[in-house]
């Protein structure tokens, strides 16, 4: 009985999924005033309602303490009445949205264009530029690091590539408006690429690198969108090609995840999810948002949870019933409050050393926003209080050289909502900076923490000692300007 287990402060656990798991006692005064009230009436009382229209159930129990009995009777039905109208009412509202399944145009935005079409030629990668220059200047059409495309699997087969950057201009699945021009951000930013000072290795000289285009998206769609999307990621890590995919909003990493678990094997690889938000919401009127794929991923286990972590959480999400979800789920996080708590070097350690313990597999999830709004506020729920590049990058730099990372995802880089460079100039050197440990990977290095002898120590003046005594010196001219003076 709904009503014997309120008053008696047993637990009532609930059929839906928005309910909490168990009853809260209520008060003594108020179980006397709603005695006699019918159980269905009671039931909105264990439903997240209170919270919704009060903020927390002790404000609700307070603003009840003045009224009569008849006053609650009328409140909780007003309650009911809101909760009713909002459940789902199969006699006028659509489960689904119709589409015209008739329409000769229903798959064209996602229609290939025959080879037959183009030109021939051989399969691999190829520049888009007549100048001899093509690359890092791109005086030519703008690609991702000013690398050659490739538009086929046979394309990056033939080039032996080992990562293709590919855009995701998908932003449906957030309230903000505007991730879908990262991808162009990012290739037209000042981001160019080239040498890391802190390793002295240069990616785009170790690795294979392609621009492999954007991925076709139908913007009336969100749920048909992230198929084509699963399909695109599937193609390029099926040929052995690790994808980097630029987005478009957070709604994108389920997607690719799937993608990857299709290739790899479900629960083949961990994730580290840097984030300010944990996005694993599952009370949404839509499956897919960008506030809601890492529950869809644990959910269709793509992912085993314990192989799970996030960096960076802070603000107002996820509630306290959030961490426990995660904690139930055996699920590693990393707030800021806990680098309030243990310093910034030791939850960094503790990181690395979970996912050192976990796959050895990794993919690696880059929401923007975990960075603090004063280097990215290009983003569309900026949180203060973030990560500052100095400390992002050395991180994820080693989670990419310690790890065989099968797949790097940048998201909700949102461009409008900076008229600067910043946001994507920052977001480009995450994604070089993963680029860089991928490449120190190839090249033998291991150690996450690894950097170059040669710029990190200037050895004076015994270095220039030596250089004057093998000729190395360069020599004074002072008319070297002006030869002719």
């Amino acid at each position: 009985m709904l009503l014997a287990c309120l008053l008696n402060n047993l637990p009532l656990h609930a059929a839906e999924e928005n309910k909490v798991a168990e009853t809260q006692p209520l008060p003594a005064w108020f179980q006397e005033k709603v005695k006699g009230m019918p159980e269905d009436e009671l039931a909105v009382l264990h439903t997240p309602m209170v919270e919704m229209l009060l903020g927390t159930r002790e404000r609700f129990f307070d603003s009840m303490k003045e009224k009569s009995k008849e006053e609650i009777a009328a409140y909780i039905a007003g309650m009911n009445r809101v909760r009713s109208d909002s459940l789902f009412n199969p006699e006028k509202d659509m489960a689904s949205i119709p589409l015209n399944t008739e329409s000769e145009m229903f798959n064209s935005w996602k229609v290939e264009r025959p080879k037959s079409l183009n030109p021939e030629r051989e399969p691999g990668p190829f520049y888009l530029s007549r100048y001899a220059t093509a690359g890092r200047q791109q005086p030519g059409v703008q690609t991702f690091v000013g690398a050659p495309v490739a538009i086929y699997p046979d394309d990056l087969i033939a080039g032996k590539v080992d990562v293709a950057i590919v855009g995701a201009p998908l932003d449906m699945g957030s309230y903000y408006r505007g991730q879908r021009f990262g991808p162009q951000a990012i290739r037209s930013g000042r981001y160019r690429g080239g040498i890391d000072m802190a390793t002295l290795v240069d990616p785009s000289k170790v690795l294979s690198i392609v621009d492999y285009g954007d991925i076709a998206i139908d913007n009336m769609s969100t749920e048909i969108s992230i198929q084509h999307v699963r399909e695109r990621v599937r193609e390029i890590a099926e040929t052995g090609t690790i994808p980097f995919i630029v987005g478009g909003d957070h709604s994108l990493e389920y997607p690719d995840v799937a993608a990857l678990a299709d290739v790899h094997g479900k629960e083949s690889f961990g994730v580290i999810h840097f984030d300010s938000h944990y996005d694993a919401g599952k009370g949404s009127v839509h499956w897919m948002t960008h506030g809601q794929p890492v529950y869809r991923i644990v959910k269709e286990g793509h992912v085993n949870p314990e192989n799970y972590i996030q960096v960076g959480l802070r603000g107002p999400w996820p509630s306290p019933e959030g961490f426990e979800w995660m904690r139930n789920n055996g699920m590693r996080y990393h707030t800021k409050a806990e680098v309030e708590k243990k310093g910034w070097d030791a939850v960094v350690e503790e990181a690395l050393t979970e996912a050192r313990n976990g796959p050895e597999k990794l993919y690696i999830s880059f929401d923007v926003d975990v960075i603090d709004p004063a280097f990215i506020p290009g983003t569309g729920t900026p949180v203060p209080g973030g990560l500052t590049m100095r400390e992002a990058i050395p991180l994820v730099r080693a989670l990419c050289a310690e790890h065989d990372i099968v797949g790097f995802e940048l998201v909700e880089l949102d461009p409008l909502l900076d008229p600067t460079y910043r946001s994507a100039l920052n977001a480009g050197y995450i994604m070089q900076a993963c680029l860089t440990g991928v490449a120190m990977r190839k090249e033998g290095i291991t150690d996450g923490k690894y950097l170059s002898e040669l710029s990190t120590e200037h050895h004076q003046p015994q270095a220039g000692i030596e250089g004057k005594k093998a000729g190395k010196r360069e020599e004074v001219d002072p008319d070297f300007a002006y030869p002719q003076r």
